[in-house]
């Protein structure tokens, strides 16, 4: 497009902005092909439409959104509350390129009461509402099949299948089946159970499924006393049990408080791409429908915008009339007869607080099902977390951590392990004997080695690591910054690990002067974390262990004149030690080696034996 058709194209919209109506209505943008690429809804549509093509647009999002728009329609509506519910149908009809995604959890089941002569009560995920009412969807598959349950023991709905009417029943065209055998089914087929009862019964476990479990027990309890008094003992005792499992379920659900009812409570989550609202609706003072839905962003909506779409989703699908509706922060929707509260304390404070924990914690369960799918997501999680926690000018990629093994300057070591996308690379760790350090100085020899390392790896032009970190605190960190900075003119971010006086790492170390980063050590960070400082901690002690070793060896067997390394080896592995093979005798040594080298060693281990 010419900058002279983009300036044509904008004074076309401008042009249809200047005469919209400064009401409540629905507007949608056109591409050039004429197809729906965003649905919005507005208070007042001149001035909101108007705000997309102010020069002050700072949202890139909604800038390339604007670069798209080829035509404008809009539609008039009496409230606001109409323009939300058109807004949010259109949405649902064109699923606009530009609009918010929401994932409408089709794939969790629901409770399906059908229409039927004799309904039937089960869980499906085909949702046919001309079939009947559906409660749902439930997130949680445990809590439905409690309810399912509960149901069942009190009701005994009917389990069959098979399409039933009145005229059938009349004229015993039915059979029980197995099910009436063995008490799962009360025999409404053949008129074992009236259809009243069974009428009576459905409309029980729909009050059930609403919530409105106490005005179920009301009513039992009455039923029970007039049974009583009326000496119907046995249906009496019938009715009481099941009262009794009936509040025995009451009793393991969330109570918030006896005197809140017929309340909504909403929350939202965030990440980066995806908002995570968070449904809960209160009932006689019971908890009875949680829901976690997840938004997907397309345009960086605000929490705000986000929330009043969730408001009028969720009490449709829920078909909730609730009077207040309980939010985290203001949201600037009008709603009739309805009251938004954000509550700071108190009950309602303690139902929100409950909706958030929900939400944060169906946005964990999803990103451990992603990773687990795809691992290296989990990876590219945990490196940005430490990026954003370090204020990395990018994500560390590659980290290398260093630590020294001697024992009193002996046979002095030190290590580098290497750790890419959060995991070990150990084709790229590196072993370092000690050259110019004389005894034990630790610091002097970690200086040593991480100059040695990076003036290698910058001669041989090989790829410098994202972040070092030190086995240690601050005396550590300052002799690696002394190597990098100070004589290698290089700027790589460095951070210590330092332990505790149980000797355990309890603080992250970043910055000069270091300062301790804020970090769980129970967080999964902090585990790869300790991971790097082990692995590093037993890289240089099985080195170290292994020089020692080879020296020890060298200093016995390798000295004596006349014996090479299969002869050493092949009395190493008869004799298991050299101490053995100084303590066996000649005969012995005879037998695994042959005379003459034998003799040779014999005399070495045994020199004054020699001289006599």
């Amino acid at each position: 497009m010419t900058k002279e058709e983009n300036e044509a194209r904008l004074d076309k919209l401008k042009n249809i902005v200047r005469s919209m109506p400064e009401k409540p209505g629905s507007y949608q943008y056109y591409d050039a092909d004429g197809t729906i690429i965003y649905v919005g809804k507005a208070k007042n549509l001149k001035a909101r439409v108007s705000s997309y093509f102010h020069t002050e647009v700072d949202r890139f999002k909604t800038k390339v959104l604007v670069s798209k728009i080829f035509d404008i329609s809009y539609t008039v509506v009496n409230t606001e509350e109409d323009a939300l519910l058109l807004e949010n149908a259109l949405i649902k009809k064109y699923n606009p390129r530009y609009n918010v995604l929401l994932k409408d959890g089709k794939t969790y089941p629901s409770i399906c009461v059908t229409k039927e002569y004799l309904p039937r009560i089960f869980s499906t995920r085909t949702i046919n509402k001309k079939a009947g009412q559906y409660y749902g969807p439930y997130s949680h598959v445990g809590t439905m099949h409690a309810i399912l349950d509960l149901i069942k023991k009190l009701y005994h709905p009917r389990p069959c299948r098979q399409p039933m009417t009145k005229e059938g029943v009349e004229s015993g065209k039915y059979q029980v089946c197995l099910e009436y055998h063995i008490k799962n089914c009360k025999g409404p087929c053949i008129g074992k159970q009236s259809w009243d009862d069974y009428q009576k019964s459905i409309r029980q476990a729909l009050e059930i499924l609403k919530g409105n479990t106490r005005q179920v027990q009301r009513e039992m309890k009455d039923e029970m006393l007039n049974l009583a008094e009326e000496l119907r003992f046995e249906e009496a005792e019938e009715m009481k049990r099941r009262y009794l499992l009936l509040d025995q379920f009451v009793s393991k659900s969330e109570v918030v408080s006896h005197t809140i009812d017929n309340i909504d409570v909403l929350s939202i989550t965030n990440d980066e791409k995806i908002a995570y609202v968070n449904y809960i609706h209160v009932s006689n003072g019971q908890i009875n429908q949680s829901f976690t839905f997840e938004y997907k962003k397309k345009l960086e909506e605000t929490d705000e915008e986000l929330l009043q779409l969730a408001i009028v989703e969720m009490r449709q699908r829920f078909n909730s009339h609730a009077k207040e509706i309980i939010v985290p922060h203001e949201v600037d929707i009008d709603l009739d007869g309805v009251t938004i509260t954000v509550p700071q304390r108190g009950d309602k404070k303690t139902l929100l607080d409950l909706s958030m924990m929900n939400g944060k914690q169906y946005k964990f369960d999803r990103l451990k099902q992603a990773e687990k799918l795809n691992p290296e997501q989990k990876q590219v999680r945990l490196m940005k977390e430490l990026q954003d926690l370090l204020h990395l000018q990018k994500m560390p990629y590659q980290i290398e951590c260093f630590d020294n093994s001697n024992i009193s300057g002996s046979d002095a070591v030190a290590a580098c392990v290497v750790f890419k996308k959060m995991k070990p690379s150990k084709q790229d760790y590196r072993k370092y004997n000690i050259k110019t350090v004389v005894g034990p100085d630790d610091y002097a020899s970690m200086k040593e080695v991480v100059y040695r390392r990076y003036k290698r790896l910058i001669d041989e032009e090989e790829p410098l690591p994202d972040l070092i970190v030190a086995d240690g605190g601050k005396g550590q960190m300052e002799v690696i910054r002394q190597a990098v900075q100070d004589e290698l003119g290089l700027e790589i971010p460095i951070a210590g690990l330092a332990k505790n006086e149980r000797h355990r790492t309890n603080e992250l170390l970043y910055g000069f002067p270091p300062r301790v980063v804020a970090i769980k050590d129970t967080s999964e960070l902090f585990r790869v974390l300790t991971q790097l400082q082990d692995e590093v901690h037993r890289f240089a002690i099985t080195f170290h262990r292994d020089k020692r070793s080879k020296r020890a060896l060298h200093s016995e067997l390798d000295n004596i004149k006349g014996i090479g390394p299969k002869t050493r080896d092949v009395l190493l592995n008869a004799l298991k030690s050299v101490h053995r093979i100084r303590e066996a005798d000649l005969e012995k040594l005879t037998g695994i080696v042959g005379q003459a080298k034998a003799q040779t060693v014999y005399d070495f281990f045994h020199p004054n034996e020699h001289l006599r």
